[in-house]
């Protein structure tokens, strides 16, 4: 507190420090900045379809165009089943959560260094960047949830009790771009080259996910391996609750959470360690 010539009266004021210790994560800071993470998620999606020509329409036909030519590869050409389920139904269902992932992992990834502006000038919770930028494409995925709704009343898919959990895996898939993105967006302020290299690992990891074919073609033995991608849980839950055609493989379902949960509370812990560098190096 501080005296003032004027008044006489104490003005107070904040001194920041560095959190000290590994799990001082001070998120009570990111709650009572809650209104700033609005705005900032409000910037990013007014960011997104300012200047463009066909607007929210690019962000359906994406996902769409994919699903048209995953359906002539992968169906009709290699015959890959698809569970009895449509193949485009099939395939668009689990296309929903990845170009969710894809766009909020590219947008959360370069969130730092793009906002360098505000880090280096004032300061706030810089969780907050990361976090305004991977629930930014929510708004997207809303819009080609629609289309998804469409193609079920056409193939006449009738949604069961499961969609109830469809929340739930929706919050998975957040947690899981947030977490990854996390690792990305503070490793590339130090190297700028994360952001090249991330469109090219998303590319890997999309033909690694059970997309354009089921997880009952990944071999028994692999299957536990293989879920270790927490895409896999997050895949087959939304097809599982949107669907419904069988019930998911649980086991897969719930090593994917694991991996997003550590992967997550790890992404936290590093991205407050080397925050306290960001605007020296940014």
């Amino acid at each position: 507190m501080e005296l003032t010539a004027e008044t006489g009266f104490k003005k107070p004021f904040k001194i920041i420090e560095p959190s000290k210790g590994l799990f001082q994560l001070e998120l009570g800071g990111v709650w009572q900045s809650r209104e700033l993470l609005y705005f900032l998620i409000w910037r990013d999606v007014l960011t997104r379809y300012k200047q463009t020509a066909i607007g929210a329409a690019w962000v359906v036909l994406q996902p769409l165009i994919t699903m048209i030519l995953f359906t002539l590869v992968f169906s009709r050409l290699a015959k890959i089943p698809s569970d009895g389920i449509p193949y485009p139904v099939f395939a668009f269902t689990a296309l929903l959560p990845w170009s969710y992932f894809a766009q909020a992992l590219a947008r959360t990834s370069n969130s730092v260094v793009g906002s360098s502006n505000l880090v280096t000038k004032i300061y706030f919770p810089r969780l907050l960047i990361p976090l305004a930028a991977s629930l930014a494409p929510v708004v997207d995925l809303i819009f080609s949830f629609l289309i998804l709704l469409v193609l079920m009343v056409w193939f006449k898919i009738v949604p069961t009790w499961g969609l109830l959990a469809l929340p739930l895996f929706l919050g998975l898939t957040i947690m899981t771009a947030l977490a990854v993105g996390l690792w990305s967006s503070a490793l590339n302020v130090k190297y700028r080259d994360v952001g090249s290299i991330i469109p090219f690992l998303t590319q890997i990891w999309m033909y690694a996910s059970p997309i354009a074919y089921p997880v009952s073609l990944v071999p028994e033995k692999w299957r536990l391996l293989y879920s270790l991608n927490p895409m896999v849980g997050v895949i087959e839950g939304f097809r599982w609750a949107l669907l419904g055609n069988k019930s998911p493989d649980f086991m897969v379902m719930a090593v994917s959470a694991t991996v997003v949960t550590f992967l997550l509370a790890g992404g936290v812990i590093y991205f407050k360690k080397m925050e306290q560098t960001f605007a020296d190096v940014i």
